[in-house]
């Protein structure tokens, strides 16, 4: 239910509410100008009484007693009824303000109820969306790689900086010059999750690479913003890990 519907109701509801209120403390009011009207009565005859004790009969007195009792007794039952209309008053406003409050239980647990169903649809349109994206030609694309060797060596074995290009037979990408890619940019990057991963950021491979000279090096290929180079170098080059080990040697 819409949060209009929830107030117009609520709304409805209290219409007659004042008029009921209105009501009540009206007679309330009436009640209480009765009873002081019989206390005055009780006052004037009490002082009656008081006054004329030694000059009233047996039955007169009796009498005043019993006109005494009698206010007193009118003066309970308004007050009982006063008692009767503040009840009633309260129980009026009170089951407002329990309606109240469960018109805003309910109000929230659908709002509750709405936001999940919002985040599960944005879930699931954004699936649908990334699963799009990595379509069979998106991800061909993405994995087109350049990897670089140095033009003097094809084997690992000859000591010489390794230059490899690789690229996706199955799908003839766009010419796309990757140039310096930033690590990361990766994160952009549609790739799949079960590519293998190198360098010292552990990303796919992307851009230019170097091959350290280091046979038993373990990473092996690295990309060339994360270890500070520009172009390729001349000569044999090892990783920052082969470099701290051969001088601890």
């Amino acid at each position: 239910m819409a949060a209009g519907m929830y107030l117009e109701h609520y709304l409805d509801s209290i219409e007659n509410l004042p008029f009921e209120l209105q009501r009540n403390f009206t007679l309330m009011r009436d009640l209480d100008t009765r009873t002081e009207d019989l206390k005055g009565q009780i006052d004037s005859l009490a002082r009656e009484y008081t006054s004329n004790t030694h000059t009233l009969s047996s039955e007169q007195k009796l009498s005043l007693l019993r006109q005494i009792q009698q206010s007193y007794g009118k003066c309970k039952e308004f007050g009982d009824d006063k008692v009767q209309l503040a009840m009633q008053t309260y129980e009026m406003v009170d089951k407002h303000i329990r309606r109240l409050d469960t018109d805003l239980a309910r109000f929230e647990a659908d709002l509750k109820e709405k936001k999940i169903e919002s985040t599960d649809y944005d879930s699931t349109s954004s699936k649908g969306i990334k699963s799009e994206l990595r379509g069979p030609k998106e991800k061909k694309v993405a994995r087109t790689r350049l990897k670089v060797k140095s033009d003097d060596d094809c084997s690992p074995k000859s000591g010489q900086k390794k230059v490899k290009l690789t690229q996706a037979p199955e799908f003839t990408a766009p010419t796309v010059n990757f140039g310096n890619v930033h690590p990361s940019d990766v994160l952009d990057m549609p790739v799949d999750p079960n590519e293998p991963t190198y360098c010292l950021c552990h990303q796919v491979s992307y851009g230019e690479m170097i091959g350290c000279d280091n046979t038993d090096c373990s990473i092996e290929w690295f990309h060339f913003a994360c270890v500070g180079l520009t172009t390729k170098p001349r000569g044999k080059w090892y990783c920052p890990r082969c470099t701290q080990e051969r001088k601890k040697k």
